[in-house]
């Protein structure tokens, strides 16, 4: 009993903050929700040796994506089934800034995508990323460059070139 309340409290703790990264790295909510909640299954099925981790959570993490691209390759049909059902859901109302950045992160590679999740939404250092993806540091550190500057491409206002926005109209 002991390990069922331990675990429940990791997973009462970790289990929102995983889904939002998670939803962040792979775009979509129905995948993040599914990869996720196979990984926490996975993680009780293992716990004894996954509460000896460093950090539990970001053992969940990795394998949450690890499913979730999984997935991504086995089923193109479910992707598309998500897709649908995702436009069709009733979305509370979201920032301006936020629907850009989510937009923004769609545009940059997957792996620019994570290290830039990882390391700006979850807070995680250049050392920890690359023990996570399993890459080295200076890979980390080009995907963060390369990631930000295309972030940055997408997410800048585009200049007027000195035209006033009301002669245009």
């Amino acid at each position: 009993m002991r390990d069922a309340a331990e675990f429940d409290a990791f997973y009462s703790a970790s289990a929102h903050r995983v889904l939002g990264q998670l939803y962040a790295m792979v775009g979509n909510r129905a995948e993040a929700e599914d990869a996720v909640a196979e990984a926490y299954a996975r993680a009780w099925d293992r716990w004894a040796v996954v509460r000896g981790c460093d950090s539990p959570e970001a053992w969940v993490r990795r394998v949450a994506y690890r499913v979730a691209v999984s997935t991504w390759r086995k089923t193109v049909n479910r992707m598309r089934a998500h897709r649908r059902e995702a436009t069709e859901q009733r979305v509370d109302a979201a920032s301006v800034d936020h629907v850009a950045i989510v937009a923004a992160l769609r545009h940059i590679s997957a792996e620019q995508r994570r290290a830039v999740v990882l390391h700006h939404l979850v807070g995680l250092s250049v050392a920890e990323i690359a023990a996570e993806v399993g890459a080295n540091e200076n890979t980390v550190k080009t995907r963060l460059a390369r990631g930000r500057r295309a972030l940055a491409a997408h997410l800048t206002e585009p200049e007027h070139h000195g035209v006033d926005e009301r002669a245009r109209s």
